[in-house]
Order: C-alpha cells, then sequence, then structure tokens
C-alpha cells in the first residue's frame, strides 16, 4: 500500500492572495493532502490576526477537499515532523525568491534531512503578486479583485476603513 504523500505550505498570508490559492490548488492536484498553515512571526507586524488569516485561506480553499488549514509557532520542519508533512511546499516567483527559497531549503535539510522542498512556480497572471504590494495596492485606493478572493477584499475594504 502507496505511504500517503502529505506535503506542507507554510507561509504568513497577510492577506491570502489569489496567487497563494493558485499554489494551493496546484499542490492538492500533486499531493494526497496538503496543509496550509500560517505561521506566527511577533517579529512582523501583520494587518490580519492569525485566527483571520486561516479563516481566509479556509473560505477561499473550501473547495480543495484534500486541504486543511491551521496555523503554527514553531520552526516549519519540526511542525512539518509533527503532522507527517515529508515535503514542504514553495512558491518561486523571481531570482532572488530562488535565493532565499534555496538557502531556506538547505537550513531546512539539515534541520530535518526527512523533509524535502518543493518549490512551484505560479501561473502566469501571479507571477510578480506579493501580499505586500496588495496592502499597498489597497492603501492607495486601487483594484483588489485582480489580487484576491472576494472574501479576502471584503475583509481588506473592512481594514482599510478603519472596522
Amino acid at each position: 500500500m502507496r505511504k500517503e504523500r502529505k506535503a506542507l505550505y507554510p507561509g504568513s498570508f497577510d492577506p491570502p492572495t489569489l496567487g497563494h490559492l493558485d499554489l494551493i490548488a496546484r499542490a492538492a492536484k500533486i499531493f494526497d493532502q496538503v496543509v496550509v498553515a500560517v505561521a506566527r512571526n511577533d517579529a512582523k507586524t501583520s494587518l490580519f490576526s492569525i485566527d483571520e488569516r486561516v479563516e481566509m485561506i479556509q473560505e477561499i480553499a473550501r473547495h480543495l477537499d484534500n486541504v486543511t488549514v491551521t496555523s503554527f509557532d514553531k520552526l516549519t520542519v519540526d511542525f512539518a515532523r509533527d503532522i507527517g508533512a515529508a515535503v514542504l511546499i514553495r512558491g518561486l516567483r523571481v531570482l532572488s525568491d530562488f535565493e532565499y527559497e534555496l538557502s531556506m531549503a538547505i537550513n531546512n535539510q539539515k534541520l530535518n534531512p526527512e523533509v524535502d522542498t518543493v518549490c512551484l512556480m505560479p501561473s502566469e497572471p501571479y507571477l510578480f503578486l506579493s501580499s505586500r504590494q496588495v496592502k499597498e495596492i489597497a492603501s492607495l485606493g486601487g483594484r483588489m479583485d485582480l489580487f484576491l478572493a472576494p472574501e479576502v477584499e471584503a475583509r481588506m475594504r473592512t481594514k482599510k476603513l478603519g472596522g
């Protein structure tokens, strides 16, 4: 009997974009189970709370039966071991992402040789999309529907208006 292929897609997802959803959906086609995990990072100032980000990802990925969403506050490779994931999913958009992700993959392999990193390139519409840019566009009143699912856009508008 084949062992279930479980992958972990960690990130800050502040906010979760259509680019994130693209990678989640594509990973869900490759792996039997995908755990999307919002990382707790006290060093970063976040627009949305951990719980809000988990809820948003659950909403936009609800059509993907083999995807679960949670949060974590430890080393990613330790969390991967805890949940039985043998693969970390990472997105690569530009050359600078490659350099960063390569160094992370090497260090993660040193910390836990049982966990490999698989990098997925985004679909073309999301090649240059980042949460940071979406927040800037939103703060200046720009269109968000090109970058966010309607559920996330509604929450962004609430945050932007001080709600």
